[in-house]
């Protein structure tokens, strides 16, 4: 009989698949050779898993990549680490949203409507930054501080691309080195500027995913920003204070119409829209106009108009379409899409909602180039989208001038997004999973569809090969709204990386505390791989009442 010995962590991975094989202790990696030599680690101590944990872990603090902007201030990329006892052999990169600038605790937030599935509690060491910049840096700038690091060069490519580029691999490294054993599988996870994060990383770098869970991804930043001086424009018309252009039983007119037109188109009365595309000819906004004064079960022609501007999406005077059109949807009544469009409950933003304040700060500073000097109070935000220029300012997105040699298209948008091919990606065998709310007030779900089917096409119809595309109704920016929000892709692109089995439909249900929910119809839906949808089935209802009665087709 033939003898194998094996020794440390071949011998634990072999008859321990659970036992991580530490090279050292938790705080033996703040010693400069215990790391890569391109981090700087300033903190390493264990975690005992508690109501705030679930699981124990080393956590890691540190930084790479530091040096003087042209602005004068000091930058580097901070970031945290998480590395569970019970390491299960993976990675996960969590790709942090909005203008980052700060570290978001590295727990790899899953995405859905259940906050505590997090990849870190499912025994993945998780990497999070903070981009290349800290959100307080410029805090005499007020409102306009948090996206002030748009007047430096280098931290406008960090935030774009440069800060995953630059710290994955020594990530990847430290975790190798700490378990003394390589990375099995490695993923990357993030919802909106997370999930254009995402789409960048596949095109980018390719060969350093081997999954990504990309949601509601900002794909398009810089040309989405535009839409937030249309809507500001289009709202003021209505009302020069932009939170009572439409109040809440406005919108909610507004969602009961498009429920009316709409809800029936998928078989079932469920308080969704299952089938979009067909309710773009169904649902005809002027049907809800008053015949004569504002009552309350009408719009106003005015509130009419301003929907009917914001909904074609940005134009210069030449016609020209300058981001997207838009879908309707009843998720559009929510607090969240309300809170991104109309109005905030933030009492230092006088109410102003977000495209009004951070909105404007980065289109403003990051997005166009030269960055534009901006006063910090919510009526200074508001007045630059109020005077932004279509024909003017929108081509300043594509420019570049002085130490600014990328444009904000270049650091901002993923290579080819409007030809997208990912050849690399698909060649190396990698694995994404996309999805997108339809009722998302920041990034158009329908540049979302016009993505993917460029990508289909480019695939010869077959990008469902090694990108599935999944679309949420009801859904606004994030799970949540008056949609079935609790979900879980990651667990189906994981067995799809690992195992070969690919994705089909999605089951999800409603989470504990969505309240904006309690109209739905009890029980669970089904999300279909694009460009299919969820039909409802009476067979599968009476033959399965816990499944859910579709099918997709």
């Amino acid at each position: 009989m033939t003898m194998i010995f094996l020794r440390g962590a071949a011998f634990a991975a072999l008859f321990f698949p659970s036992f991580a094989f530490a090279a050292g202790t938790c705080a033996d990696l703040t010693k400069p050779e215990a790391h890569p030599p391109q981090l700087t680690i300033t903190e390493a101590k264990p975690v005992a898993a508690g109501p705030d944990a679930p699981v124990s872990y080393c956590l890691v603090h540190g930084e790479l990549g530091d040096h003087k902007g042209v602005d004068g201030k000091a930058y580097a990329i901070q970031f945290e680490m998480r590395l569970p006892d019970d390491w299960n052999g993976r990675f996960v990169h969590q790709f942090n949203g909005g203008n980052d600038g700060k570290v978001i605790p590295a727990t790899g937030p899953l995405l859905g409507g259940d906050k505590t599935q997090t990849a870190l509690g499912r025994g993945y060491a998780v990497v999070s930054s903070d981009a290349g910049h800290e959100e307080g840096a410029a805090a005499d700038k007020g409102l306009a501080g948090p996206a002030a690091f748009g007047l430096d060069p280098v931290a406008r490519e960090d935030y774009g691309y440069g800060a995953v580029a630059k710290l994955n691999p020594p990530a990847m490294a430290l975790v190798e080195q700490y378990y003394d054993k390589k990375i099995a599988f490695r993923y990357g996870i993030g919802g909106s500027n997370g999930g254009r994060h995402g789409l960048m990383a596949a095109t980018r770098l390719p060969e350093q995913f081997d999954g990504i869970l990309a949601g509601y991804p900002g794909f398009n930043l810089p040309k989405a920003a535009i839409q937030h001086a249309w809507d500001v424009q289009a709202w003021t018309k209505v009302d020069p204070d932009i939170a009572k252009a439409f109040s809440q039983a406005d919108m909610a007119v507004l969602a009961k119409g498009i429920l009316s037109a709409c809800d029936v188109l998928d078989g079932r009365v469920d308080g969704l829209v299952g089938d979009p595309q067909a309710c773009e000819t169904h649902f005809n906004i002027a049907s809800l106009a008053c015949k004569g004064d504002k009552q309350p079960d009408c719009l106003s022609q005015a509130q009419i108009t301003a929907l009917k501007t914001s909904h074609a999406g940005p134009k210069n005077s030449k016609g020209k379409a300058l981001y997207s059109n838009w879908d309707w949807d009843p998720g559009m009544a929510s607090a969240n899409w309300r809170t991104w469009k109309l109005q905030s409950p933030i009492p230092a933003w006088g109410g102003k909602p977000i495209i009004a304040v951070m909105g404007a700060g980065s289109l403003a500073q990051i997005f166009t180039t030269p960055p534009t000097a901006i006063g910090g109070t919510p009526d200074d935000l508001q007045k630059y989208l109020l005077d932004f220029d279509f024909d003017r300012d929108a081509p300043k997105i594509f420019a570049k001038s002085g130490p600014f040699t990328q444009s904000a298209a270049e650091f901002m948008i993923p290579p080819g997004s409007d030809n997208p091919r990912l050849k690399a990606f698909r060649d190396a065998g990698h694995k994404m999973i996309v999805f997108h709310g339809n009722a998302d007030p920041v990034f158009s779900v329908l540049d979302t569809v016009k993505w993917y089917r460029k990508l289909d096409s480019n695939n010869g119809g077959k990008a469902g090969n090694f990108v599935k595309f999944y679309r949420i109704p009801g859904m606004p920016h994030g799970a949540g709204g008056p949609s079935y929000d609790d979900f879980d892709f990651f667990t189906p692109l994981v067995a799809w990386v690992e195992k070969g089995e690919v994705p089909g439909p999605v089951s999800a249900g409603i989470s504990n505390g969505n309240k904006e929910a309690a109209g739905l119809a009890p029980g669970r839906t089904l999300y279909c791989p694009f460009p299919q949808i969820a039909r409802y089935d009476a067979k599968i209802s009476a033959a399965s009442p816990d499944k859910a009665p579709f099918r997709c087709e």
